[in-house]
Parts: C-alpha cells; sequence; structure tokens
C-alpha cells in the first residue's frame, strides 16, 4: 500500500512449478493472479476475489456456476415452487421446443433424382442413348421404363425408411420430471423451458442444461459430452473461477447425459440449440454430408461389377466380328442388350427395400 509498491492486475500469469518429491514433472498452467512490484522485485498473490478486485467488479459472478442458486432463480423469475402453467406455456412459445434442430430434409424430387447417380443406372443410361441412336426405340423405351420403375420404387422406400426412422426418434424421446405449480409432474421433455425445475434421480436422462439447486450423492454420465469415462460427482455449491471447462463445472448437469446415482434438482438454464449439445449440433451442421460404410461398399462393388461386365460384353463383340464374321451392328446391339440384361440396376434399391422393412419392424415392436 506505501508509494513505494506497484499493484497491476493481470487476467493470468504462466508459470511453471513442480513436486520432485512427489514425482510430479515440471507443469505449465494458468492463474488468475494480483502482481507486486517492489523495487525490482515481483511477488505472485493468487486472487480470491477480495480486494481491489471485488472493488473494480473484477470477480462479480458473470457465469452460471458462479451465481448462487437463489440468484439464478430471481434472474429467470422462477422459485422453489417453478414455474405456473401458463408461465410454462408462455416460455415454449418464446423459446421454442426443447428439441435439437435438424437440417433440412431432402425433397422426393431430389431422392427420386439421386436414384439415377448410380454408376450402374448411368450404364443403362448410356445403353439407352446408344440404342435409340441405333434407331431400336424400342430397347430404349424398354430400358429407360424400367430404370424409372426402380427410381421410383427406391425413393418410396426411402422416404419410408426416414417416416419409421422418425417414429423411432419420437419413441425413444425422454420425459422429464418437472415441478409446476408446486407439484411433481412429468411431462415430455420437449416441452422443458428456462426457469423449469427438474428432479432428478438415478437412470434418468438429463433434458437439458442446467445449474444444480440440490444435490445428494448425484453423479452423471458425461462420456457422450465430454469423453469421461468415469460418472462424475456432483455438487450444488458455486465455482469461483470464471473458466472452467466443460468437465469441471460440478454444479451443472447438461442435456444427453444420465444419472448413475443419487438424485437432485436442477434449474434449467438452457433448451434446445442453447444447450452444449445444441452447440455441437450447430457445428455438425456445417459438415458436408458423407455416405454411409454400406453406401461406400455398395458403390465400389456396383462399379466392379460394371467394369467386369463391360468386359465381357466387348470380348463378346470382338469374338462375334472378328471370329464368328457377324454384322457389327448386329454384334453391338447384342453386346448392349447383354449388359443390359446382366447389370443389376436395382442393386440399391434392394438394399433400401431389406434395410426399411427392418426398420419398419422395429417401429412396430418397440
Amino acid at each position: 500500500g506505501s508509494s513505494c509498491h506497484k499493484q497491476l492486475w493481470s487476467r493470468g500469469v504462466n508459470a511453471r512449478a513442480g513436486l520432485p518429491r512427489c514425482g510430479l514433472k515440471w507443469r505449465d498452467f494458468w492463474i488468475p493472479c494480483w502482481v507486486w512490484e517492489t523495487k525490482g522485485l515481483v511477488f505472485l498473490c493468487p486472487c480470491t476475489g477480495t480486494r481491489k478486485g471485488r472493488e473494480h467488479g473484477m470477480n462479480k459472478p458473470n457465469q452460471i456456476w458462479q451465481r448462487a442458486g437463489k440468484d439464478l432463480l430471481d434472474s429467470l423469475q422462477s422459485g422453489p415452487q417453478g414455474l405456473t402453467t401458463k408461465e410454462a406455456q408462455q416460455r415454449l412459445e418464446k423459446y421454442g421446443p426443447n428439441e435439437l434442430q435438424e437440417g433440412g430434409k431432402k425433397s422426393g424430387f431430389r431422392i427420386f433424382l439421386e436414384q439415377f447417380a448410380d454408376f450402374l443406372v448411368i450404364i443403362l443410361i448410356v445403353a439407352a442413348v446408344i440404342s435409340a441412336v441405333l434407331g431400336d426405340v424400342e430397347s430404349m423405351v424398354v430400358i429407360l421404363a424400367v430404370i424409372t420403375m426402380n427410381a421410383i420404387l427406391g425413393t418410396v422406400q426411402t422416404i419410408k425408411a426416414e417416416a419409421s426412422l422418425d417414429s423411432l426418434k419420437q419413441m425413444s424421446a425422454p420425459t422429464a420430471k418437472v415441478v409446476r405449480d408446486g407439484k411433481t409432474i412429468q411431462i415430455p421433455g420437449r416441452d422443458v423451458v428456462p426457469g423449469d425445475i427438474v428432479v432428478l434421480e438415478a437412470g434418468d436422462a438429463v433434458c437439458a442444461d442446467g445449474r444444480l439447486l440440490e444435490s445428494a450423492s448425484l453423479k452423471t454420465a458425461e462420456s457422450a459430452l465430454t469423453g469421461e469415462s468415469l460418472p462424475v460427482e456432483k455438487e450444488e455449491t458455486p465455482i469461483e473461477a470464471e473458466d472452467v471447462p466443460l468437465g469441471d463445472r460440478k454444479n451443472m448437469v447438461f442435456s444427453g447425459t444420465f444419472v448413475t446415482y443419487g438424485r437432485g434438482r436442477f434449474l434449467v438454464t438452457g433448451t434446445g440449440m442453447e444447450t452444449e449439445m445444441g452447440k455441437i449440433a450447430s457445428l455438425l451442421k456445417t459438415t458436408s454430408e458423407k455416405k454411409t460404410p454400406l453406401q461406400v461398399s455398395l458403390d465400389n462393388f456396383g462399379k466392379k461389377l460394371s467394369i467386369g461386365i463391360l468386359v465381357l460384353c466387348a470380348i463378346l463383340f470382338a469374338v462375334s466380328v472378328l471370329v464368328r464374321g457377324e454384322n457389327v451392328m448386329s454384334a453391338f446391339l447384342f453386346a448392349v442388350a447383354l449388359a443390359v440384361a446382366a447389370i443389376p440396376e436395382a442393386l440399391s434399391s434392394i438394399v433400401t427395400i431389406v434395410l426399411s422393412f427392418g426398420t419398419r419392424k422395429m417401429a412396430k415392436e418397440h
């Protein structure tokens, strides 16, 4: 405090320390601290939220995990009795349902056009064009009719498969026990809104992000979010630090995790795309769609099979013209007809049909 002391504030200082007796290596770490400089000597003091730091508002709790439960309840206009039914309905209209937003689905017309992008189908289209150029209109009509019917069948089955998957998602949607009008009721997870108080028990799925208000030996499995293999023990006390990694926010629970032990209550602070899981979903939207391993395998198999068939047809065309002395046009039409007959243009559709039957059976039985 004297005039010869110079007091500075630093958000973080890189320090190096170690405990050789404990067998620990030297580590670099980051800490917020006070810095005193006296006659050329520098002293570091870890910040505890006292003295001038509070006077200047540097340690005023801004993050959810820093704030007390009562403070959060007041800021979200909630209370121990939870929201009223009317308030919950108004907030549901304001914030929207508690669910992740999916990317734009493909239209039926786009799915239909994608059926023609298969390598086997492209070869048949080329064969139809060749038949038309050679004057064999009947063959062209037959080939195009078969391709179109195959595309229609594949489109119908793809749409049915997506509908079956949607029904499975609806059936697996979690429910939540919330406090409304002072009573604990069970509602669909998509109806949870910010300000709700959710009751957690062992085996429950956490349906939203929130700050713990009560915790009785509560442990949650957060491997899907943080990669932590072991359940994380939770507590409701505030955390002083401002920059806390996701896995160290012990007084918060997150959507997409599960309760493995204990019980507790938490105040919902984020739903839908405003959750940590929603942030991940937002990042995934920017990534390009990739084919599944099954689709890649089918494409590779189709290309190899098509190349083999084309080579065989070329050999037969050469033998017919050079060895047997047949007319070039007749031999070529024969080779084209053989290629059309041998190429399994419905391969992808058959696989789609089989998979769609499986998903529909799962949706009915479960």
